[in-house]
């Protein structure tokens, strides 16, 4: 009787994968997807040559001080005003 539900699990995976895959997939190459914001989470897609930036890693210290390697949100998870965040973000822009 198990074998017989295995075709409708496989397709209800699938069907979460795609889901998730969607959500998710809308993402530059080149880019990473980030949540900025102390109560209440916004999504930004930033270069990831942001990462290199002594500015930009302030932050992410500030992330890993507070979350760790644990990001409720499913994604890299800082925890900064939005406005800190974009005028940091700017700068790097500028450069």
């Amino acid at each position: 009787m198990g074998i017989l539900r295995l075709p409708s699990m496989i397709l209800s995976a699938k069907q979460i994968l795609k889901l998730h895959a969607k959500n998710h997939c809308n993402v530059p190459k080149g880019h990473i997807a980030v949540y900025v914001g102390e109560l209440q989470k916004k999504r930004f897609v930033v270069p990831i040559s942001y990462l290199n930036h002594p500015s930009f890693a302030d932050l992410l210290v500030r992330s890993e001080e507070e979350f760790g390697f644990n990001h409720p949100m499913g994604g890299l998870t800082i925890p900064c005003k939005e406005d800190a965040f974009i005028n940091v973000t700017s700068k790097l822009n500028a450069l």
